[in-house]
């Protein structure tokens, strides 16, 4: 065997955003919860200002007040594991997606179990994004399809695939008829939900995108990947709504996983040039 190296400490000042303020020298407490989950975290978003909706690997969907610590809710229902949470923010009805196929729709004051169930996908679900109005839904499966949904009905409208088109996450343009995907096939697509057809292809990006997210004006869109072997964790800062202009800002974080967390970057000013 060779001998042990130790890596090269990496110089962590440089993943930043300029204009953004530099906290690391500061020292702040940080205040420990007790978990909402019985295993991982897979998933994330914001319900209220006070509020999160999440879902793990444990099957369960959770309603977790984030300033006090306490779980407020716990939906259960899936047959696997929760992939995706989403929900229109404030709203009473909250969306989760899971390796058993399905996407059920819940509504947060009642206990009587999913409002709605959207089935059709032949592998897990591991996209998912509703409309700003809430009355579509969108999915996104291993089975290389998209599909949208009547949220009312549950009856499936379209259906359209592309090979090798694993979705690894589904979000909605604010304000348009329009949604960003992701793929393990490393590709970004926008899609045109009315006809459900792909209006826009990205260049193919050299690493598997795992998220993506857009600005609260539906202007920029951030996409982003986990590398491999320590390289190529990176987020793309794109027009969404001049995708011919092509990236704007790369900015590359550290080598693990990046998912929603990615999209606090958006809410701050900082300039781009094309």
């Amino acid at each position: 065997m060779g001998k042990l190296q130790s890596k090269q400490k990496r110089n962590i000042s440089r993943y930043r955003i300029d204009g953004l303020a530099d906290h690391s020298s500061s020292t702040q407490s940080v205040q420990q919860y007790s978990p909402a989950h019985n295993d991982a975290v897979t998933s994330l978003t914001s319900l209220t200002s006070e509020q999160c909706v999440s879902g793990g690997k444990d099957k369960t969907v959770v309603i977790y007040n984030w300033k006090s610590g306490v779980v407020q809710q716990k939906f259960l229902g899936h047959e696997r594991d929760v992939t995706k949470v989403t929900c229109i923010f404030q709203s009473n009805r909250i969306f989760s997606a899971s390796r058993d196929k399905t996407a059920l729709m819940w509504d947060v004051k009642s206990k009587a179990g999913p409002l709605q169930e959207f089935t059709g996908h032949e592998l897990g679900v591991t996209g998912l994004a509703v409309s700003p109005g809430g009355f579509k839904l969108c999915t996104g499966s291993r089975d290389n399809s998209l599909r949208t949904w009547d949220v009312q009905t549950g009856i499936c409208l379209q259906k359209s695939s592309i090979s090798r088109n694993l979705v690894t996450h589904i979000c909605w343009i604010p304000t348009e008829s329009l949604v960003i995907q992701t793929s393990e096939d490393k590709m970004i697509r926008i899609w045109d939900v009315r006809e459900l057809q792909v209006t826009h292809t990205f260049p193919m990006k050299q690493y598997i995108q795992t998220h993506c997210d857009t600005s609260p004006d539906g202007r920029y869109c951030i996409t982003c990947s986990n590398g491999f072997g320590g390289e190529g964790c990176e987020a793309t800062c794109v027009l969404a709504r001049s995708a011919w202009m092509g990236p704007v800002l790369s900015h590359r974080w550290s080598p693990v996983t990046l998912l929603a967390s990615c999209v606090a970057a958006l809410t701050q000013e900082f300039t781009v040039s094309s």
